[in-house]
């Protein structure tokens, strides 16, 4: 998994209006923490949005972006939430940032203890605070970025051994062990830009516009939706450069009007094989949001809680992006904390109008 799953906070744009950031006060919002921080004219203390003193009234509050700006206004750090230190969970999140480049830098798997001391924690604290934060354990990490170095290997080297070894596996037998879960094909085909891998693919429209499904004899790889259907077959052919494109047969047909019909009443349920590669961390994402029943929704954190990660949000949030088949694979069914919905691969109208759709029926 990659560390932008762990993201800067003071890049969100949530919070980029004083309404948003009002909202975020009121509910006592965590996610707004170290994005901005508020003052109250009548105390003149500045604090954190998460903050649990008692609420001030909005004639009385203004906004800062960083406890500088606060304090240059004239106004001093709430003792209760300490606006002026760096939050625990920041520390945490930089601790972990600065173990993950150095299992990026290591040739081989490296010792927990020897992790655990560098982080400045327990063995056992450690483990559960990796984890909490990225999603998945180191170890996990150290292979899924193994993956992606074979994957940028496979494409620069002449043949797929020296791939396999640049990428700093010690013999082949364990990347082959793993190598068409982690690329979807094999990893000469992968090298071949997908040449010898047979896709087939339909382009049609449905009602919320232009969709793309494509099929590998495992089953259904992707599910697209837009405006433009030659930019989806693009966006499928980034995918599988060198791959065989081919219409459907008739089978496929079935297929394709299965999901179809799926898109407009998801109530219906999808009972067909899906084909999708990600790291273990996005597939366990991807599972708990098939787990979410049509006309329910779930949040970034639940989602979040439910595959064992409970701070890492914003990698849901990532994988939730990465998702390549619309629908089947419900990424529209997670909304922000406050019920607001967010970024959606498809467009944030696609996203309600599957919502509402949900609820209706």
């Amino acid at each position: 998994m990659s560390l932008a799953a762990i993201s800067n906070p003071k890049t969100s744009p949530l919070f980029a209006t004083d309404e948003d950031r009002w909202a975020a006060v009121t509910r006592r919002d965590r996610s707004a923490d170290g994005i901005f921080y508020y003052s109250v004219r009548t105390t003149g203390v500045y604090c954190r949005p998460s903050c649990a003193a008692r609420l001030a009234h909005r004639e009385n509050v203004q906004f800062h972006l960083t406890p500088e700006a606060a304090e240059r206004a004239g106004f001093r750090a709430c003792k209760r939430c300490q606006p002026n230190m760096v939050p625990h969970s920041e520390q945490q999140i930089a601790a972990v940032a600065k173990i993950c480049r150095m299992i990026e830098n290591a040739e081989s798997a490296p010792n927990l203890d020897a992790l655990a001391q560098a982080a400045g924690m327990s063995r056992f604290y450690f483990h559960r605070v990796f984890k909490a934060v990225t999603g998945v354990t180191p170890r996990a990490y150290f292979a899924e970025w193994r993956a992606q170095r074979v994957r940028e290997e496979l494409t620069r080297c002449e043949t797929v051994t020296e791939a396999i070894y640049g990428a700093g596996f010690n013999s082949n037998g364990p990347f082959y062990a793993t190598s068409t879960q982690v690329l979807g094909m094999t990893p000469t085909s992968f090298r071949a830009g997908g040449s010898g891998v047979s896709v087939r693919v339909a382009v049609g429209e449905c009602s919320l516009g232009s969709i793309l499904i494509a099929a590998t004899a495992k089953g259904i790889c992707s599910i697209l939706l837009g405006d433009d259907p030659d930019k989806l077959m693009r966006n499928l052919q980034d995918r599988f450069p060198h791959a065989e494109l081919v219409g459907g047969d008739k089978a496929f047909e079935k297929w394709v009007a299965l999901v179809v019909g799926f898109v407009e009443a998801p109530r219906k349920g999808l009972d067909l094989p899906l084909d999708v590669q990600g790291t273990s961390f996005q597939q366990r994402v991807w599972q708990a949001l098939r787990d979410i029943p049509a006309g329910s929704k779930a949040t970034y954190a639940d989602i979040a809680r439910r595959v064992g990660a409970p701070k890492a949000v914003r990698a849901v949030a990532q994988a939730c992006a990465a998702n390549p088949i619309a629908v089947a694979i419900p990424c529209h069914r997670v909304v922000r904390k406050d019920g607001a919905l967010s970024g959606y691969r498809w467009g944030v109208e696609r996203k309600r109008t599957l919502l509402e759709r949900e609820a209706a029926s």
